[in-house]
């Protein structure tokens, strides 16, 4: 039995070494999928405060893992980008008017293969006021094992006036759990140091966070990896048991009070997000952020 487990596990992870990434886009959204399985879409329309995935189906059920918005937090839109209370404007939630953040037009640069590469530049703008900030994404798409679904994100926003952003905990790169995967209906949010939940977790820095719980068809989740490179890493987290987890430096600046950043000033940011099958030790999140950070 032990055999029949192991060769198939094998022959598993070998047909997904050999899965085919393919993207296409649609209108103003870009679609991939690896092998037969749809995995996500990029969404850039013109009509939303700004771009984001959705869903991020599991390789193991298939199900998203993350969720699109609810009554309650209508701005929590499952992967994003953004950031409150920039130079008096809202490129996070409220309406398109307090501030949007818009895509000039994403383009697929590797289309098909062992990998997808997705390029952006981004506009943050909103009516009768200077515009902050540009922002240029990369974002490439990888299939490491069967389990191991990636996506790795390369954004260098640029300061195109002195740029003052507020005390604010809705900051950058962001992640909204698919309900039946939180902490309130019995999953598990656990950092590098082991710490649990959001009262172990909340405004402590740590390098990564895993998110994750268990379905009918298994267990499975995401993480969030930031990488060493970045300015103020490891980043303090805004963490919530009812699914919302994020690396969020704004809400702990220097001196408690606001970040600065003056005219011309680029600030490079790397991210790397794991969907995977298994919990944070089956996954092996910890092995998998000492591969991305050496």
């Amino acid at each position: 039995m032990f055999f029949a487990v192991a060769i198939t596990a094998c022959f598993l992870l070998s047909k997904a070494q050999e899965a085919e990434i393919q993207a296409v886009r649609i209108g103003n959204r870009i679609d991939v999928t690896i092998g037969d399985r749809f995995f996500t879409s990029y969404y850039f329309e013109d009509d939303e405060k700004y771009p984001y995935f959705f869903p991020l189906n599991s390789p193991v059920s298939g199900a998203s893992v993350t969720s699109m918005r609810n009554g309650i937090y209508p701005h929590h839109t499952s992967l994003f980008f953004g950031c409150d209370r920039v130079n008096g404007g809202n490129y996070w939630q409220e309406e398109l008017e307090r501030g949007r953040i818009v895509s000039l037009g994403a383009q697929i640069v590797e289309a098909k293969g062992k990998r997808i590469v997705i390029t952006d530049e981004c506009v943050w703008k909103r009516p009768d006021a200077e515009v902050p900030i540009i922002d240029r994404r990369k974002i490439t798409i990888t299939a490491p094992s069967a389990t191991l679904y990636q996506l790795d994100f390369d954004i260098e926003m640029e300061m195109l006036t002195d740029v003052t952003i507020e005390k604010t905990n809705h900051s950058l790169l962001s992640v909204r759990v698919d309900p039946d995967l939180s902490v309130e209906q019995g999953g598990v949010m656990v950092n590098a140091e082991g710490k649990t939940g959001e009262n172990g977790t909340f405004g402590v820095a740590s390098p990564w966070m895993d998110y994750y719980g268990t379905r009918k068809t298994g267990t499975e989740g995401i993480a969030i990896l930031q990488h060493p490179s970045n300015r103020w890493y490891p980043s303090p987290w805004f963490t919530r048991d009812y699914g919302f987890f994020s690396p969020t430096p704004m809400y702990w600046p220097p001196g408690d009070k606001e970040t600065k950043m003056p005219k011309g000033d680029k600030l490079k940011l790397r991210y790397r997000i794991l969907v995977h099958g298994g919990n944070t030790q089956q996954a092996d999140i910890a092995g998998q952020f000492a591969e991305y950070s050496f």
